[in-house]
This record gives C-alpha cells, structure tokens and sequence, in this order.
C-alpha cells in the first residue's frame, strides 16, 4: 500500500500535491503581462498609422508605476513578516520576569471546590491564604504551612469559615507570608514567573504558574 507524506493511502486520496501541478492563479495581471501587452501592441500598428508616442510614454510610465507599486508591497509585507517575527522572539527576554495578569480574582460556584494558584518569591515559613468577597469581606482563611519559593496550588473547598457553602460569585485572592529571615510579606494570585515561551499558529503564549496564556492576558511585567 503506497502511502503520501500525508500518511494517507494514494490509493484513496492521491498523491501529495506539489508546486509543480499547482495551477497558477490567472484572474491578475501583473507589470510582466501589462509589458507583453505594450509589446503586442506596438507589433501589430498599422504601419500607415503608428501608435502615438505620447500615448507610448504614457503607458510606459504607467507601467513604471504598477512596477514600483508592486515592488513596494512586497517589501512592506517582507517589512511585516520580519518585525512580526522580531516582536515574537524579543518576548523570549522576559523568561524569568514576573507577569502580572491584573486580577486576583476566582470565580467559584457554590458546592464545588476551587482550584487555583499563587507564588511565593520566598521561602514561606508560615502563612495564611485570605479568600475575600466584592465588599472585602473575608470569607475564608487557609494555612500556607511551609514551603520553599515558587508556584503552589491551593483548593478552597467552598466553605466559609462558619462551615458552610460560600455562594457562587467573584472572590479576591490575596496572601501574607514570614519569610526564612522574619520578614513579613504580601502575594496575590496572578503574579507569577515567567518560565518559558511557546509560538503557536502565529499566537505568542507565556508559562505562568503552570499554564500558559496569551500575551494579551499579561498587564505587566517586571
């Protein structure tokens, strides 16, 4: 069974195409047939009543202009393409920066448990997750325990600290943290390190936390 680069069966689905049975596309004219055409025509005057030449010049510097005209457009799609690619492989500089996505907020419905994620630049001695409503309520308190610097996953179980279910709404993440050295500090989640870069259909995608989003979804980054 003969097989095309496709891993398709010829025998159903025919050979790869290849640009020498392409057909061309024939519904534009270009300065190369405006050209043979000026030549045909001056080919075929009547010899008793030859072509003007001011009408010659005219056509002639009407084809000068499709030539420049045609030639630009290709540079500024060229144009393009290059400072497309350069603005893709320039965000490569922001591996080990921290993006800030610009909210801190969840959105959790009620019964479920709520997964999400937060980085500690610095080792956590101990701490407390505050999960807050729109008001700046708190709704619920988790223990941090101890780790080491980096992103970390905590699931709210969707209870307040009464007990009982928290309704389905927006909440606000935010923690406070001792450090290894005494020092009190502060995260929210959406902030974390960037970590890698990923280029995919055109689409520039970062690593944060353990996701990657599109550059579009990042404020900032510092």
């Amino acid at each position: 069974m003969a097989i095309n680069a496709y891993g398709q069966n010829i025998a159903t689905n025919g050979a790869t195409p290849t640009a020498s049975n392409e057909v061309a596309d024939k519904t534009a004219l270009g300065k190369d047939d405006f050209m043979k055409l000026l030549l045909v025509e001056l080919q075929h005057q009547d010899p008793t009543k030859p072509t003007d030449t001011e009408k010659i010049l005219t056509q002639t510097s009407q084809l000068a202009s499709l030539e420049a005209s045609d030639n630009t457009n290709t540079a500024l799609e060229e144009l393009s393409a290059s400072l497309s690619n350069s603005q893709q492989f320039s965000t490569i500089s922001a591996i080990g920066k921290t993006a800030d996505l610009g909210s801190d907020a969840i959105s959790h419905d009620k019964g479920k448990p709520t997964t999400f994620e937060i980085y500690f630049p610095k080792d956590v001695k101990d701490g407390s997750v505050e999960i807050t409503d729109a008001n700046g309520k708190t709704i619920k308190t988790l223990d941090v325990g101890t780790h080491k610097a980096g992103v970390y996953e905590f699931t709210w179980d969707g209870t307040n600290n009464g007990g009982t279910q928290a309704g389905s709404a927006v909440y606000h993440v935010n923690a406070t943290y001792t450090d290894s050295k005494g020092d009190k500090l502060k995260t929210k989640l959406g902030e974390y390190p960037i970590e890698a870069v990923r280029f995919d259909k055109g689409d520039t995608l970062l690593k944060v936390g353990l996701n990657y989003v599109p550059l579009n979804n990042i404020k900032e980054v510092y």
